[in-house]
């Protein structure tokens, strides 16, 4: 019997053609700024939570824009596992600040993929691909 996928939000926030993900502290992959679903919040209320808890930036979940979600197999959650994640774009002047479990933020493209897992990788083709990073 397969595994459930496990749902996760994430925020994409695009600047000067880069999209910004993190590393836990510790760890060097690159992952969207995001989460699992609390029980009872929407994918937007998650992202916008979680956005708050590891960078630091203060984003109403009404103001979010869904762009895509991905299913890709999950990082480190064993054979057969896959992750959900919707991922919406945001905006603010805010300056993203590591927190909490995360160790880093960066501003990644395409030619970061390499650091980034599955579902990762499918999001910078997806942004690529909308033109909207390099």
């Amino acid at each position: 019997m397969p595994l459930p996928d496990l749902h996760v939000a994430a925020i994409a926030l695009v600047r000067d053609r880069r999209v910004l993900m993190v590393t836990a502290r510790g760890r060097d992959v690159h992952y969207m700024p995001g989460g699992k679903l609390d029980a009872g919040e929407t994918p937007a209320e998650a992202a916008a939570r979680e956005a708050l808890e590891e960078v630091g930036l203060v984003l109403d979940p009404a103001q979010l824009v869904e762009a895509f979600t991905v299913r890709e197999l999950a990082h480190g959650q064993g054979e057969g596992r896959h992750v959900r994640m919707h991922v919406f774009l945001a905006e603010t002047d805010d300056a993203p600040v590591p927190s909490g479990e995360v160790g880093a933020v960066h501003w990644v493209g395409t030619a970061d993929a390499g650091s980034c897992p599955p579902a990762g990788v499918e999001v910078l083709r997806r942004l690529a691909a909308s033109g909207l990073i390099d």
